[in-house]
């Protein structure tokens, strides 16, 4: 059993500043079919085992990009 992090994806960006828009361009592999965005500020964690499937693989900047957003956030918090 493994404990995964994830951010929340969605269609819509909510009027949330943070959103990252992702496209078919920012993943290696797979792709949503259609424009979503990433809500950094919005992290959970879930049991691999409610995972349905595998929609791909970000691309590695996309990945930093999440990451140092998570950050920002964070650090904005805690100032």
């Amino acid at each position: 059993m493994a404990i995964i992090s994830f951010v929340r994806g969605t269609s819509n960006p909510y009027a949330d500043p943070d959103a990252i828009e992702l496209s078919d361009k920012h993943f290696e592999s797979g792709s949503l079919h259609r424009i979503s965005y990433v809500r950094p500020g919005k992290v959970f964690t879930a049991n691999d085992a409610l995972i349905v499937r595998n929609l791909g693989h970000l691309r590695p900047s996309v990945r930093m990009e999440i990451v140092d957003a998570i950050e920002t956030i964070l650090r904005r918090e805690f100032e």
